[in-house]
């Protein structure tokens, strides 16, 4: 199930996702989003609905302190603070002892971070990134976008998504969109 993709340009983190809740054969469009902010960053996610009501809902986004570099704050910081609540929300699972939770973006002081379900922290090469079954698809469709000046990122993002709905049997409207603004 899903889609959500973002762009980090000028400074700011844009993303969308879409509304469909799968299981099996089953479809269903959700009202709750999958993507949304806390605190100081946007965040949207695939894996499942639970993990990410705990992460909107009972995720307290530690303080980032401006002389720590970000990927390092993203590593030491923010992923503990994720898996103490998605543990204290009785999310995570421990499979062959190794912990596991799901699969998300995270927009932070401009920039677009993966987090895979085994808690590593990825950051793409380029200004642009998606997750869920129709990733695959909007990546495709953002590398030929990213490049259109002519359209706003909400526009290059909804294309993306559209094609994602037309490929993937995962992806449904309506898309959700959220902007963290860039910060000084």
């Amino acid at each position: 199930m899903t889609c959500v993709a973002a762009i980090a340009i000028k400074g700011e983190v844009h993303m969308m996702g879409d509304s469909a809740g799968v299981a099996g054969l089953d479809l269903s469009l959700r009202t709750d989003r999958k993507v949304f902010r806390v605190g100081t960053v946007i965040m949207g996610f695939t894996s499942s609905f639970r993990m990410g009501q705990l992460l909107q809902y009972n995720l307290s986004v530690p303080r980032y302190h401006p002389d720590m570099d970000l990927f390092a704050y993203m590593v030491t910081a923010f992923i503990p603070a994720v898996r103490d609540c998605l543990k204290s929300g009785g999310y995570t699972r421990i499979d062959n002892n190794e912990e596991h939770g799901g699969c998300f973006l995270v927009g932070i002081k401009g920039r677009l971070f993966q987090v895979q379900s085994d808690f590593q922290v990825g950051e793409s090469h380029y200004p642009f990134d998606a997750v869920g079954c129709g990733a695959p698809y909007a990546l495709g469709a953002l590398s030929v976008l990213i490049d259109d000046e002519s359209r706003t990122p909400e526009q290059a993002l909804s294309c993306a998504l559209l094609r994602a709905e037309r490929f993937s049997a995962g992806v449904r409207r309506p898309f959700h969109y959220e902007t963290l603004e860039a910060t000084p």
